[in-house]
């Protein structure tokens, strides 16, 4: 199949496929120097090389992933490593989330005097909303009609 097939069926640019070759993350059939050609199994490499990226992975993960046949050996522990990640930053971003909606909602009379906005300040200092959310979880809105953080 010829690069530009290629790029029509999966609308990757050209650039990306030599970009990719030249990773060692896909291979053409084509000899150095000649217009390049790939097997039709590079769409399937593609959707493979697309998936890993859009779960976080790198490409240097996604190529130790890929024989050299290009077929997927998945490293399931890297996976799970990833998903932890992900998961984590759910967590962070959901707490962000709460905080946001609280310090909308919030019936105090103005920030400066909800407790519960007050914490959320001494945490942000601290630097946790940057380690994660395990502080912003214990965080409790002062007022009853408030959306728990």
């Amino acid at each position: 199949m010829d690069i530009t097939e290629v790029v029509k069926r999966t609308g990757i640019p050209a650039h990306t496929l030599r970009f990719y070759e030249k990773k060692g993350l896909i291979t053409s059939t084509s000899p150095p120097g000649a217009r390049r050609h790939f097997a039709a199994a590079v769409v399937e490499q593609l959707a493979v090389i697309a998936l890993g990226q859009a779960g976080g992975l790198s490409l240097d993960e996604i190529h130790a992933m890929l024989s050299p046949n290009g077929q997927a050996n998945v490293d399931r522990a890297v996976l799970l490593s990833k998903a932890d990640e992900i998961d984590a930053t759910v967590k962070h971003l959901q707490a962000m989330s709460r905080g946001l909606r609280h310090a909308a909602a919030c019936p105090a009379p103005n920030h400066a005097q909800c407790p519960t906005f007050r914490r959320l300040l001494t945490i942000a200092a601290a630097g946790t909303f940057k380690r994660g959310s395990a502080g912003l979880a214990r965080v409790r809105p002062a007022h009853s009609n408030t959306e728990a953080l």
